[in-house]
């Protein structure tokens, strides 16, 4: 077995919601043991927890462990330095029942949409990554790209330029994108994902030898007012994990 077909389970047991639970469910074996402690663990889990899916932990979090990169300006755009336009994908669908054949999920057609508006906006080309992550269904047939080119031709009437469909993970997105767009004379790219992913995602492009300006978007941020940011919520909770997924992601690598 692939080490990589274990690094979704590896990840979903090390993050929220998952982790919290099991510590909570070690503190309630510990305390049906009668072991001193065990009920305070369980209950300083569940308050963890509780914690994790403010959307304002997940904002502070944000803050505080990754680097923080700015939006591009459309003006950077039009400078004549950048060459192409770079979506990486974010999972997808593997058969939506309403259209007959596999869609984009939210993170990625939310990235897709926002690279064909930066590509309108400055002429360039547009390339997308992905091939099925790690963690995609067996039931899952077409690659995170071929779903990609459908939407951009079917939603935005735009073909894209480069399609690299065999990445697994953003590394792969990397090491399997970049030798195209230099096969190309493509060297000086914007690059799309979410900002919470940016770091590690200019850090594996520019390892692969190519001069990246963020494109960021999806940041975390404020949502609600006031008390409402510090209610427990599925955003906020995904939102907390999606952070701590790269800041681990960022830790790791620097060993």
């Amino acid at each position: 077995m692939e080490f990589g077909t274990l690094r979704p389970l590896l990840a979903s047991m090390a993050l929220p919601p998952v982790a919290p639970l099991l510590l909570a469910l070690i503190g309630l074996l510990l305390a049906f043991r009668g072991r001193r402690g065990g009920l305070s663990l369980a209950l300083l889990s569940l308050m963890l927890l509780a914690l994790l899916s403010c959307n304002g932990t997940a904002v502070w979090l944000a803050r505080t462990l990754l680097p923080q990169f700015s939006p591009l300006p459309v003006a950077a755009l039009k400078t004549g330095k950048l060459q192409a336009v770079i979506v990486l994908g974010g999972g997808a669908l593997p058969h939506a029942p309403e259209y007959g054949e596999a869609q984009p999920n939210a993170q990625t057609a939310a990235r897709l949409r926002y690279g064909v508006w930066l590509a309108r906006q400055s002429g360039l080309p547009l390339g997308f990554s992905g091939g099925m992550g790690w963690a995609a269904s067996e039931s899952q047939r077409d690659s995170e790209a071929e779903v990609a080119r459908r939407m951009a031709l079917q939603d935005y009437r735009i073909a894209l330029r480069w399609s690299e469909a065999e990445a697994r993970d953003t590394a792969g997105n990397a090491r399997l994108l970049a030798p195209q767009l230099r096969r190309d004379g493509v060297q000086r790219i914007a690059l799309v994902t979410h900002a919470w992913h940016m770091p590690r995602s200019v850090a594996v492009f520019e390892e692969a030898g190519l001069q990246v300006t963020p494109a960021p978007m999806g940041y975390v941020i404020p949502l609600e007012r006031g008390i409402l940011e510090w209610m427990p919520s599925p955003h906020g909770l995904m939102a907390s994990r999606n952070v701590l997924r790269e800041g681990l992601a960022l830790a790791l690598a620097r060993f």
